[in-house]
C-alpha cells in the first residue's frame, strides 16, 4: 500500500492503549475501516485485522486471519510483517492450545535471514517449547539469545545455552 495508509496504520496503532476502556472492538473498527481501503486481495489486510484481535485478547480469531495473509503472499508483500506474522501466529496458536504447531512455524524461521526479530522468535519458540513440557530447548533458546547482548559472560552464556540440548550434557 502507499505511505500515507501506511502511516495512518501506524498512527491507530500508536493509539492503541487509549481503547483499553472496551473489549476492543472500538480499535478492530478503526482497523477494519483502514483495511476496506485496500484491494480485497490484499494480505495486509487480514493481518492487520488479525494483529487487532490478537491484541484484544482473542487469539482464536487471529489464527485463521494470520494464516489467510500468510496464504494471499504476505511475504511477497513484506517479508518483515510475514515473519512477525509468524511469530504472532505461533503465540496465539499456543494461546488456543496448539503449541506444537508453534513449534513447527517457528523452527525454520532459526535459519531464516537474520533480522531484529530474530530474539522474539526464539523467545515464541521456548514458550511453545515449554508448553509442551520442553523447558529444556526453550530456556537453551533463551539464554542463547540473551547471551548475545550482555555486556560480558557471552561466550560461556552461549555455551550453556548449548549444553542444555546437547545430548550427555
Amino acid at each position: 500500500m502507499n505511505q500515507d495508509w501506511e502511516e495512518r496504520v501506524a498512527a491507530a496503532w500508536a493509539t492503541f492503549e487509549d481503547y483499553a476502556e472496551d473489549d476492543g472492538a472500538a480499535f478492530r473498527a478503526v482497523i477494519d475501516e483502514l483495511v476496506a481501503e485496500l484491494p480485497a486481495d490484499s494480505p495486509l489486510g487480514p493481518f492487520e485485522q488479525a494483529c487487532a484481535w490478537d491484541s484484544t485478547g482473542h487469539s482464536d480469531r487471529a489464527v485463521p486471519l494470520y494464516r489467510e495473509a500468510l496464504a494471499r503472499g504476505l511475504d511477497d508483500v513484506s517479508r518483515y510483517r510475514g515473519r512477525r506474522t509468524r511469530i504472532q501466529l505461533a503465540s496465539s496458536l499456543r494461546n488456543i492450545g496448539q503449541p506444537e504447531a508453534g513449534v513447527e512455524l517457528l523452527l525454520p524461521e532459526l535459519e531464516a535471514e537474520s533480522d531484529e526479530l530474530d530474539d522474539a522468535v526464539r523467545a515464541t519458540l521456548a514458550l511453545c517449547l515449554s508448553a509442551l513440557g520442553r523447558d529444556r530447548e526453550g530456556l537453551s533458546l533463551v539464554i542463547g539469545a540473551l547471551a548475545r547482548h550482555l555486556p560480558r559472560y557471552q561466550r560461556s552464556m552461549a555455551n550453556y545455552a548449548r549444553l542444555l540440548v546437547e545430548p550427555g550434557a
